[in-house]
């Protein structure tokens, strides 16, 4: 059916949006999902559909000779492939893990190739239409971080989706840098080796003292201890234990400084008892950047949305954006529909709003090169 209408295209993207959130992908495993991105929008005629070397999948609507425009969503999921990725419908939203974040951005990005290839666009620039690997958990931005080195500073923008969040416009990215400690010890029995250390309570100890490091009010920083495991039984002394921190702060500096302050601690119960080691391991570094309110790209996106009734909302944010940004390169991340309850099972998008945020979409796309 040629895409004529917004309301053609919603039904399109919707019923895409449902295919793709059936297919787990979890970070840095996403290749069942990529594959049909890949098959979908090769039967889309675009001329050009490409996977790269980590995985991400590119197609290129091809234009005039002006810088092109990058749109890009994450391919990956917050949820394991043993989740329940049942979906329930109303008239009003569906809910289900993932239909949001970000399910509904790339099926956007189909849209969008789909309504490009049947009124046979030729804009000023090419048009990339990118699906990113590893932009969530320990993924560390590893599919955008290897677009920004593709393309570097020769598109116009990149114009990162996410399906929730409907007139937020994140232009600032977070530094955010993720660590493992991990504390092993010889273990045993809880009354006979009594005197022997335990990892978890090692850990527990280390925990403790960082959770009580002074962190500054301004630039605001925050630490979150996400995940905590190890141990053997209740009734043995943990031989090994380890746990996975991040911080974030709206500026480097702060971190780097944070980081001299682990290492102070970790320095002191690496000798706490006999036999113990403590290890940090460095799982990722989602770099700060940003571009200023009054830029072109956020002025054009406050634009776009003014015309449908929608105030924009800048903010801060850890993002796919971040790369570019990091490199002082023209970003911005937009949400494309009302929702909430994101990297749960009861996420949702209100099924009304996604009218609006196509329409946000092909708005920017047609005046990115004024």
């Amino acid at each position: 059916m040629p895409i004529s209408l917004i309301e053609d295209l919603r039904t399109y993207v919707l019923q895409q949006a449902c295919a793709i959130q059936a297919i787990p992908a979890p970070s840095l495993r996403e290749s069942q999902r990529a594959s049909y991105l890949k098959e979908q929008l090769i039967q889309i005629g675009l001329p050009e559909v490409i996977q790269d070397e980590v995985g991400n999948v590119l197609a290129c609507l091809p234009g005039g000779s002006g810088a092109p425009l990058l749109l890009t969503a994450h391919l990956d999921s917050v949820f394991s492939e043993g989740q329940n990725l049942s979906l329930s419908r109303s008239e009003s939203k569906i809910t289900g893990p993932g239909i949001g974040d970000n399910a509904l951005g790339l099926a956007v990005l189909l849209g969008i190739g789909l309504l490009g290839a049947q009124h046979q666009w030729h804009l000023p620039g090419d048009l990339w239409l990118v699906a990113t690997v590893g932009e969530e958990g320990h993924g560390d931005l590893k599919g955008m971080k290897a677009i920004v080195r593709r393309f570097a500073a020769r598109p116009v923008a990149y114009l990162v989706l996410e399906g929730i969040g409907l007139g937020r416009v994140v232009h600032r990215a977070l530094a955010v840098r993720r660590y493992r400690i991990h504390v092993r010890a010889p273990g045993g029995h809880p009354w006979a080796a009594r005197e022997i250390p335990s990892a978890i309570h090692t850990l527990i100890a280390i925990a403790h003292e960082l959770l009580h490091v002074p962190l500054p009010a301004s630039p605001r920083t925050v630490i979150n201890i996400g995940v905590i495991q190890g141990g053997v039984s209740v009734n043995t002394r943990a031989p090994e234990a380890w746990m996975d921190m991040e911080l974030r702060c709206e500026e480097e500096t702060p971190l780097e400084n944070l980081e001299v302050e682990i290492q102070r601690v970790l320095r002191q119960y690496r000798g706490w008892g006999r036999g113990i080691s403590v290890d940090l391991l460095h799982m990722g570094n989602r770099p700060a950047g940003s571009i200023p309110p009054s830029h072109p790209l956020v002025q054009k996106v406050r634009l776009c949305l003014a015309q449908f009734g929608i105030d924009a909302t800048l903010e801060q944010a850890s993002t796919d954006a971040s790369a570019p940004l990091s490199q002082g390169y023209p970003a911005v991340c937009i949400g494309l529909a009302r929702g909430g309850r994101a990297h749960t099972a009861e996420e949702f998008i209100e099924i009304e709003s996604v009218a609006l945020g196509l329409r946000q979409v092909v708005c920017l796309i047609q005046n990115m090169w004024d």
